[in-house]
């Protein structure tokens, strides 16, 4: 865990045409609002061979222990990888940098948390073989019918690097693929998001929150509209614009982990069962008959 940011990154991304027909929205801070936020923070650990799954789930949860005893301002949603290589991601959201700012200084003012989180960070250094953090501003006019989180429980993440003095192609190609599924899919959602810092080159994240794998299968099924919508010279310029600007391109899938995210009250208060839900009922050993 990184005080000096928060916590947690991500990494990830598809081909243009699969922006997606779902609800979104990224991990925005309990500030009242609905949407993505304007500046997101992304920490990213990859975790070693065998190091994963519920060794890793429990080692995040005393950061998460740790941040609840104390009252501690600091939220973040976690994502562990469904495709691609074994990781975890932790996305914080802000209305601006000075928020994450204020946010920062907040934590160092509760006594003793630093350290607590220090040793926390401890045992979960050992289970990883990487970190590495971002943090991204979100593009409005590139992003389209963003939406809430509330029922998402998976991720599509998509990057997106772009050449180095191609930008002004770029955003003719984002412009012909909003202008397709705004005629084709009017329903489709996303959220665009440049990175500010964090690595080098122009990077685009597009964040798409899904209910269910059910969702994707309803996207692909959307595909003939989109390209209907563009036409077929259209289709033959994107496919240029993109071989023109686009130096690598990458999507994956992520699971949501209310284990290891420490969600802001609105969103418990709106999914209690899901973020925090109650322990089992203990079974009562059935009494033996007397003999």
């Amino acid at each position: 865990m990184k005080l000096s940011c928060l916590k947690k990154t991500v990494v990830l991304a598809p081909c243009l045409l699969l922006f997606a027909a779902v609800p979104l929205m990224i991990a925005a801070q309990d500030d009242g609002t609905d949407g993505p936020p304007k500046v997101l923070y992304v920490v990213r650990e990859m975790t070693k061979p065998g190091k994963g799954g519920v060794l890793h789930e429990k080692t995040e949860s005393a950061f998460v222990n740790t941040l609840t005893a104390a009252k501690a301002p600091m939220h973040y949603l976690a994502l562990t990888s469904i495709t691609g290589p074994d990781r975890a991601l932790f996305l914080s959201g802000y209305p601006n940098f000075a928020a994450m700012e204020e946010e920062h200084k907040a934590m160092g003012k509760i006594p003793g948390l630093e350290a607590k989180l220090d040793s926390a960070g401890v045992a979960d250094g050992d289970l990883l073989a990487s970190t590495d953090e971002s943090t991204w501003v979100r593009r409005d006019d590139q992003s389209y019918n963003s939406g809430n989180l509330m029922g998402a429980r998976l991720m599509e993440i998509s990057k997106y690097v772009v050449k180095p003095g191609h930008m002004k192609e770029w955003d003719e190609l984002v412009k012909m693929v909003l202008d397709g599924y705004k005629k084709g899919v009017p329903s489709s959602k996303w959220t665009m998001f440049e990175e500010a810092y964090g690595s080098d080159g122009a990077s685009f994240l597009v964040i798409v929150p899904l209910k269910s794998m059910e969702e994707i299968d309803h996207h692909f099924a959307h595909d003939k509209e989109f390209m209907d919508a563009v036409g077929k010279d259209g289709m033959k310029k994107l496919d240029e614009l993109e071989a023109s600007c686009v130096e690598s391109e990458m999507t994956n899938l992520f699971a949501i982990s209310p284990k290891m995210s420490a969600p802001p009250d609105s969103w418990v208060k709106a999914e209690p069962d899901y973020w925090k839900p109650k322990p089992a009922p203990v079974k009562k050993p059935e009494a033996k008959p007397a003999q």
